[in-house]
């Protein structure tokens, strides 16, 4: 085969790889070794390193598909395929789904590598259809449209408890704040944005029977962007707080996380100073079955809470206040009533234990007597009269309970809007707007209540504006690609909303009526209104009413009425309607909490007021929830929506679980399949033309493998290449719309079969091409082997006519060596023999001429030759006896000769002193401070003070607080311009009373300062010149009293007594500080009875009474 052959081909493939819509290269790797046994890493490795750098590969969402990717192309369409097909996906831990733009989100229960930094990398920038469907992908779409485009968007999270509605939001923010832009300011203010969820949840979030951590209100935040794309703040919106959950829990469930969090979490005195204690049974307000949860860690949730409360902007007096009325609604539950009668008869109530009642008022500052009469009473103004009746025992508890869920109501609201003003944009530049709502999905449940009611009402509201933008939507992008709108038959849902929330008519309205009208009301009376009204709606069930008056239909109760909700028949029960929609406080307990002294608690009951008493009756919960509901779809509709819907797979909390029958209900009440129903009515899928020519090229020969003219005159001319009939697909300005999903799937499987016979081709060729080059390469090789032997022989011959001659050489080079070597030995013996000879005649002669003189001096030579072994013998053996270089080492030889004792002894002086140097070299200047100080703490206090022998093992640190690293005392530290050489916290000894109270006793080069430990403000500021004398007792106590100079100004309130567990370092410190500065000796008394004067009185203080 020719190369001009390989080389066409090679283009041809790079032609494929070029695109997005080719197969990835593991997959035409295994498309190739099915058909030959040659290993293909050379080649793919040609084309992936000449294409690769010019284009990455990207898998497109018909790629390797698991079930459909989006549902808008399933076939059949019906209720049993689309669980199938989100059953199939959720197997393979493919969580996310489309609906054309709507993304299907199923909870996984489980952690899933697809967050990574990677994956945000992998789909920033991208089409939305380009990768595989993920959260992602509809965050960056909404992100690239608000920045790029200039639209505001909102993206709307639904489903019901448990299903991920808050960890979709959080991953939503969390993309745009890895995808924006960055910097100190913009990182502060998206740390200010997350942060903001923790303190939200723990406040907001409770257990339930169906989540761990369930959010208890709607959350509707609105993010402001600059012009860039740069987060400048945000605007959160709460809806209906299940405020009944403070005061009681279903079985299973919990109170909101804050309670727990703060009872675990809260140091043991903060727990003391909010009057709290750490065991939960006792609160009522608390359930205990459900009190643990597992894998959730309070304490540490806690510290995490306090931490994002300080990154959002939270003062610590404004934290203090808050957890102050957290511990006061918790403490609400303890107080409890008795029945007394009175002398008139009536029945009234009385608290049977004060303590809890003191503790709370106390804790709020109101009054105690002011709080326990509006438990009691209840006054009723009317224009100028005041008439007050008594509270029996039920009305009072009614009133506990109200003043509890009030009190954290009003406070869930305050941290709104304090978050709020933390977060909010400080400019006032144009702003683009990015909403995130989080709210309740559809509830059904077994017991549906007036809660129930309103967020279903919420949920059609959603449902009616969903359908209303996605048909929009749809008839927008007909007209702007020129395709002929055609209507769409879908159910309309405003004939519920209008049921619902008729000014005239509605539900919502009768109840306000009913709520409002004077006489005997009750539930009963409003169904009886419902009965009347409604009964000839459509979508209204009662047992009255004409809808049901011919149905046999025993499931529906007296006492309750239907409605048929788009998402089904949903069976309320009135019980509780009316007192849930007054949502009364008694305008005594609303006086009450005005009165007390804690600022924040007043500022929550503004009505408490007297000089702003208003008699006008506050608005009811359906109402305001309805004026709520009405503001969020006015700005909903302002902006681009986009939508999250979150699926539960099961009610176990488990991964791998998938409850068709649970995904079914949740299905319906979604309205997906009502949703893919709008979205393919006209056309079911549609394609730029440049993608779709890219994808499909290879199926005309005409358009394979280059196109040189306009994309769409080339996707005309595969259509009519492959016969596809003209009614199925149009063709817009730019893209490509096809009508039914079998003509897509077609084009599909045509592209796999012309795949599969391009990789054949490629085998064929590549096969050839492989066996040509290794016989080319053999017969190369071969005439490489042959020059490479011959070359070799010649080498080896000559190397053995080498060596023999080296060996001969070698022979004779020796007997030459070994001959001379015999005549030189000859000579050296001879030479050695005439000088022995001369050295014995030459001795002769010598001993003979000293002879004389050698016995004469013998004696004293012997005598100074053995002192000087022995000398040198002992240091010697000094050497290798040498103690440790430790100068408290007491070890020392022993002297091997008496004569030796006085320079043993030296030795022994000298050798100590040496190694004491040795070690003092070894001292920095800050340790020989240290021991200067331990040297002069001995001096003071060695066999006087009790205390002393604890301290020498510790050392003097100085500044304990370390105030230059703490911001807390950040105000303190700039007050003090001089060197702190103590800061230590002190019990100090009111004269007063006696007390003591925690300060910071600071010492620098000149002053003695006090300074408060919460605040860091300075409270006294004493000279070292003022300062006398310092007293303490002989005994194991940390007492002492510091005495000033008599008419001194700070000598004005006496002296100070003070109580520390660092004594003996204050002390020495305060000393040597003083003789510093003054050159005087600071008299230090060690007594058991020394004298301090308090107020200009002088007392005697004994050691015992300490």
């Amino acid at each position: 085969m020719g190369r001009e052959k390989v080389t066409t081909l090679v283009r041809q493939v790079r032609a494929i790889w070029n695109y997005q819509c080719f197969v990835s290269p593991l997959v035409l790797r295994t498309h190739l070794k099915s058909f030959c046994s040659f290993t293909l890493s050379p080649f793919l490795s040609f084309l992936q390193q000449d294409t690769m750098a010019k284009m990455e590969v990207k898998t497109s969402l018909l790629d390797n598909m698991i079930g459909v990717g989006d549902m808008v192309l399933l076939e059949p369409l019906n209720e049993e395929t689309v669980i199938n097909n989100l059953k199939k996906r959720f197997d393979h831990s493919e969580i996310y789904t489309y609906i054309g733009s709507v993304v299907i989100s199923v909870n996984p229960y489980r952690s899933l590598p697809i967050y990574s930094p990677e994956k945000v990398e992998d789909y920033r920038n991208r089409n939305f259809y380009e990768l595989s469907p993920h959260i992602f992908a509809l965050s960056d779409e909404a992100y690239r449209s608000l920045r790029d485009q200039d639209k505001d968007q909102c993206i709307l999270i639904t489903g019901e408890s448990g299903a991920g509605k808050t960890e979709a939001s959080k991953l939503v923010m969390s993309y745009v704040a890895a995808v924006c832009g960055k910097g100190a300011e913009v990182n502060q203010v998206k740390e200010q944005l997350l942060q903001s969820n923790p303190v939200l949840e723990a406040f907001g979030n409770a257990k339930t029977v169906r989540n761990d951590n369930s959010s208890r209100f709607g959350k509707y935040m609105d993010i402001e962007f600059d012009f860039k794309g740069d987060p400048l703040g945000g605007v959160i919106s709460n809806y209906l707080l299940e405020k009944s959950r403070v005061v009681k829990q279903p079985r299973g469930e919990r109170n909101f996380h804050v309670f727990y969090q703060l009872l675990s979490g809260g140091s043991e005195e903060l727990l003391n100073k909010l009057k709290l204690e750490r065991d939960f049974s006792r609160y009522n307000y608390l359930s205990l079955d459900s009190a643990k949860v597992n894998g959730v860690d309070d304490a540490a949730n806690f510290r995490t809470v306090r931490n994002a409360m300080q990154i959002v902007g939270f003062m610590d007096h404004e934290a203090e206040s808050v957890l102050e009325v957290v511990a006061a609604v918790l403490k609400l539950g303890n107080i409890e009533f008795k029945p007394e009668s009175r002398v008139n008869g009536l029945d009234e109530s009385k608290i049977k234990d004060k303590n809890e009642l003191k503790e709370i008022c106390e804790l709020t500052g109101i009054d105690q007597s002011v709080l326990e009469r509006a438990f009691s009473f209840r006054t009723v103004e009317a224009k100028q009269e005041k008439v007050s009746t008594t509270l029996n025992v039920a009305q009072a508890y009614y009133a506990r309970d109200a003043l509890a869920k009030n009190l954290y109501s009003r406070l869930f609201s305050w941290l709104v809007n304090r978050i709020n003003e933390s977060i909010k944009a400080q400019t006032k530049v144009r702003k683009k707007v990015m909403g995130v709502l989080d709210i309740y999905g559809f509830e059904i449940f077994e017991d549906n209540s007036f809660e129930q009611f309103i967020i279903n009402y919420c949920n059609e509201k959603l449902q009616q504006i969903f359908i209303e933008l996605t048909l929009k939507e749809e008839q927008e992008e007909y007209i702007r690609e020129g395709i002929e709108w055609t209507h769409i038959e879908y159910f309309n849902n405003a004939i519920i909303c209008d049921l619902i929330e008729n000014n005239t008519n509605g539900i919502l309205a009768m109840l306000d009526e009913e709520c409002l009208r004077p006489g005997t009301v009750t539930d009963e009376t409003f169904l009886e209104k419902l009965n009347q009204v409604c009964a000839t709606h459509q979508h209204f069930e009662s047992r009255m009413s004409k809808c049901s008056r011919f149905l046999n239909d025993t499931s529906l109760p007296h006492s309750c009425f239907r409605i048929q909700h788009y998402a089904g028949k949903v069976l309320y029960q009135v019980e509780g309607f009316v007192d849930k929609n007054n949502d009364l406080l008694y305008r005594d307990l609303s006086q009450a909490m005005w009165k007390a002294s804690h600022a924040l608690i007043k500022s929550l009951f503004p009505e408490g007021n007297p000089a702003k008493i208003n008699l006008k009756r506050p608005p009811t919960a359906g109402s305001q929830f309805k004026a709520s509901v009405a503001t969020l779809m006015k700005n909903l509709q302002t902006k681009n929506p986009n939508y999250i819907r979150c699926i539960k797979p099961n009610d176990k909390k488990a991964a791998h679980i998938f409850n068709e029958g649970l995904v079914c209900h949740q299905i319906r009440y979604l309205g997906l399949l009502e949703n893919v129903r709008v979205r393919r009515a006209g056309y079911a899928f549609r394609q730029a033309y440049e993608p779709c020519l890219e994808r499909y090229k290879m199926l005309c020969k005409q358009t394979w493998p280059h196109w040189k003219g306009p994309a769409r005159a080339g996707v005309e001319v595969l259509f009519n290449e492959l016969e596809i009939p003209v009614e199925e697909y149009s063709f817009g300005r730019s893209k490509i719309f096809i009508r039914n999903p079998r003509t897509l799937f077609k084009l599909e499987d045509l592209r796999k079969q012309r795949l599969e016979d391009l990789a054949t081709l490629i085998q064929k060729i590549y096969r050839g091409w492989k066996c040509r080059t290794h016989f080319l390469l053999m017969r190369k090789s071969q005439i490489v082997i042959a020059a490479w032997y011959r070359r070799y022989a010649q080498q080896k011959r000559y190397q053995q006519i080498k060596s023999s001659a080296l060996v001969i050489q070698s022979y004779i080079r020796g007997w030459k060596a070994r001959k001379i070597l015999r005549e030189l030995k000859h000579q050296k013996r001879c030479q050695e023999a005439a000088t022995t000879i001369a050295a014995y005649w030459h001795g002769t002669q010598v001993r003979r001429e000293y002879r004389k003189f050698f016995r004469a001096n013998a004696g004293k030579k012997i005598y100074e030759f053995t002192l000087q072994r022995i000398m040198q013998k002992y240091f010697l053996e000094m050497k290798n006896k040498v103690p440790s270089l430790s100068p408290i080492d007491k070890n020392w030889p022993s002297r091997p000769y008496l004569f030796l004792d006085s320079t043993h002894k030296e030795l022994k002086r000298i050798f100590h002193l040496w190694r004491c140097k040795k070690y003092r070299d070894q001292f920095t200047d800050q340790q020989k401070l240290i021991y200067e100080e331990k040297l002069e703490a001995s001096e003071l206090f060695k066999d006087k003070k009790a205390l002393y022998p604890s301290s020498v093992g510790q050392p003097f640190q100085g500044p304990y607080l370390e105030i230059n690293k703490n911001p807390k005392y950040k105000k303190l530290k700039d007050a003090i311009e001089e060197k702190i050489i103590i800061a230590e916290v002190v019990n100090k000894i009111n004269r007063a009373n006696g007390k003591s109270t925690n300060r910071i006793f600071l010492l620098t080069n000149n002053n003695l300062l006090l300074a408060d430990q919460k605040s860091g403000q300075i409270k006294s500021e004493v000279p070292l010149v003022d300062v006398t004398k310092v007293s303490m007792s002989s005994q194991n106590d940390g007492f002492f009293a510091i005495h000033l100079k008599e008419g001194s100004e700070a000598a004005s309130k006496g002296d100070f007594l003070f109580s520390s567990d660092h004594l003996i370092e204050m002390a020495t410190k305060l000393y040597r500080t003083t003789l510093s500065q003054t050159k005087q000796k600071l008299n230090i008394e060690i007594s058991d009875e020394y004298v301090a004067t308090l107020f200009e009185y002088a007392f005697s203080l004994s050691a015992l009474l300490f």
